[in-house]
This record gives structure tokens, C-alpha cells and sequence, in this order.
């Protein structure tokens, strides 16, 4: 079985909308792209070398259409993502000029592709895709770089509709600019209880 790993950069407020650069994603006139930028230091670009070793990858369509048209041509800073078997949710797309890409319609084959051998499976942006997996509890992993700010707008990582579930503390850093960047295993299910006072 693969695991599948979320990496999000996400502000306080959980959005996750262009971290990279003002015109990355501009959908439903979000007026923010890059707001990361100004918040990178050796630790945070270390850990980043550490994500960007070779794996496979899931993206929903959006994010892929990104990828697509920016990381073919910048092989030398991410060869991983150019060498890597990219996985495209989508209804309407069939086929692409990227090398290494293959195409899945629908959560069944998701889950198909989790039971399979390979390497370990990383989802980058595509919080719609995000959203589908938590629905369907196919999340191993939670990578996520929690940003100083909160934006008020755009798109979040969580929604309502998420299964509810436990996850475990495995790693964590705190950078210079403020970034906690925690990294948190799927650990069983929600344990209540009354508190005691």
C-alpha cells in the first residue's frame, strides 16, 4: 500500500490559495499570490530539499494546468516532479505533453492507486482534490507549513465535509520568519471524554 502525504502551506486561517506569486491563482479575484514570499530562511529551504526528493504525485486539475505550464521547463530546480509518475483527477482530460502523466476519473481509482505498489504518493495544492481524499479518509499524511498571517479569503485546506480522524505530531520546526511546520501521521479515530476540573 502507498501513502499518500499532503503538503500545504497554509495560513492561520487555513487558506492555501497562491502561496507562490500573484498570478499563480486568481480565482474568485484572490488578490494575495505570494504571500510565502517573504517568509523563507536556510531551515524552511532545507525541508523543502528534503519534499522535493522523488516521488509520485496526485494533483487535481487546476493545480496540474500550473505545474504543466511552469516545472517542464525548470528541470534543474525540482527534476523530481519532471522524472515522477503525475497522477490528474479530472473528468474532461485525457492525455497531456508532460511526460509521466496519467490520468484517473474518479475516487475508486484513487483508491485503487493507493492499494498499488510504488512510491509514496504526495498531493500539492489541489485543495478541491484535497477535500475529496479527507471525505474519504485517504489521507496518511499532513505536511503542512503554518504561516504568521491570516487572509481572510480564498481557498482552505479543510472543509465541512472531512472524516473525522486523529492524526499524531511526528515532526516539527519552528523557522526564523515564524513558519511551524508540523508533519502529522493518520493515528486512528476521535476519543472523547468529559475534562476534568
Amino acid at each position: 500500500m502507498r501513502k499518500i502525504s499532503v503538503l500545504s502551506m497554509i495560513t492561520l486561517d487555513g487558506v492555501m490559495q497562491a502561496p507562490g506569486g500573484p498570478e499563480e491563482d486568481t480565482s474568485g479575484n484572490f488578490a494575495y499570490g505570494g504571500w510565502t514570499v517573504s517568509y523563507g530562511d536556510e531551515l524552511f529551504g532545507q525541508i523543502m530539499q528534503e519534499e522535493m526528493k522523488p516521488a509520485d504525485y496526485l494533483l487535481g486539475r487546476k493545480t496540474y494546468d500550473i505545474f504543466s505550464s511552469y516545472w517542464p521547463g525548470h528541470v534543474d530546480f525540482w527534476p523530481a516532479i519532471n522524472k515522477g509518475t503525475k497522477y490528474v483527477l479530472s473528468q474532461t482530460m485525457e492525455k497531456s505533453d508532460w511526460e509521466n502523466t496519467v490520468f484517473l476519473k474518479d475516487v475508486a481509482e484513487i483508491q485503487k492507486l493507493k492499494q498499488s505498489e510504488g512510491p509514496d504518493i504526495q498531493v500539492w495544492g489541489s485543495s478541491e482534490l484535497i477535500h475529496l481524499l479527507l471525505k474519504h479518509d485517504l489521507v496518511d499524511e499532513l505536511r503542512l507549513k503554518i504561516y504568521p498571517l491570516i487572509l481572510g479569503e480564498g481557498k482552505k485546506l479543510f472543509d465541512h465535509n472531512a472524516v473525522p480522524a486523529a492524526f499524531a505530531l511526528t515532526e516539527s520546526h519552528v523557522t526564523s520568519k515564524g513558519v511551524i511546520i508540523a508533519i502529522y501521521k493518520r493515528s486512528g479515530e476521535i476519543i472523547t471524554g468529559d475534562i476534568e476540573i
